[in-house]
């Protein structure tokens, strides 16, 4: 489904990304873990397009296309999503009319029937219940005044309501408490299928273990140096990453 090969990245005259390959296919679980610093948001900024960093070699494809030279509307049009460990506030747009302008995009891009107002009014609600946000949520604008926590449940909201065909969360459970961080794991756990594959930015294993990932890889000083399983994670929390 996306494939990372042999890619280079350049930020202000200063080498983040060396040589990355990765390979994820539809169905599979990938992690990404790594001291701070490592490259980790940037490889998640270049998959979605993010301006500001020059890619000197390599190439990114998906499904079959490559997107290296795609804005970041035209890649999310085709499927890419992400959550982002620090999503920025909107004041003014409300949630409501944001998520279903961003459904009928894509919908219309597909040639699919829009939803009218009161189709996505029901369907909003149902979401809101999963991500337990309750329906004063949608009088409110895109995370203006919006708690850490309730963030990170909209980030969710979202990849529930547009149904992406491959979700790259960052650091997505990063200032969650324990209940808040069950119900976006089984949130996530509901979408995944055979269809879609995943990419998780992460420096713990406590999401890891109601994830089941099926791949974890470590980045240091921008180049993948270790993957493994789940138990590689546990590792990691145990020695930290001196051991590598």
């Amino acid at each position: 489904m996306l494939i990372i090969n042999n890619i280079s990245v350049e930020t202000e005259n200063k080498k983040i990304l060396k040589n990355i390959s990765l390979n994820i296919n539809a169905g599979e679980f990938h992690v990404i873990m790594g001291r701070n610093g490592t490259g980790k948001s940037t490889l998640a900024n270049i998959i979605t397009g993010k301006d500001g960093y020059e890619i000197t070699s390599g190439d990114i494809s998906f499904n079959n296309e490559s997107i290296i030279n795609m804005t970041p509307e035209e890649r999310a049009l085709k499927g890419i999503f992400m959550s982002f460990q620090y999503p920025v506030s909107i004041p003014g747009v409300n949630t409501m009319h944001f998520l279903r302008t961003a459904i009928n995009s894509i919908k219309k891009n597909n040639g699919e029937k829009e939803l009218d107002p009161a189709e996505f009014i029901k369907l909003f609600k149902q979401k809101l219940q999963l991500v337990g946000l309750d329906e004063d949520f949608s009088k409110r604008s895109v995370n203006d005044g919006f708690s850490g926590g309730e963030k990170k449940r909209f980030e969710i909201l979202q990849m529930l309501l547009l149904n992406p065909k491959f979700i790259l969360l960052d650091e997505t459970d990063s200032g969650l408490d324990i209940d808040a961080l069950k119900i976006i794991a089984d949130n996530i756990n509901t979408i995944k299928s055979n269809n879609n594959a995943f990419l998780l930015i992460t420096h713990y294993h406590r999401i890891l273990k109601y994830l089941n990932p099926d791949f974890v890889h470590v980045l240091s000083d921008g180049k993948i140096i270790k993957s493994g399983d789940e138990n590689l994670a546990l590792e990691l929390e145990e020695k930290g990453y001196s051991w590598l």
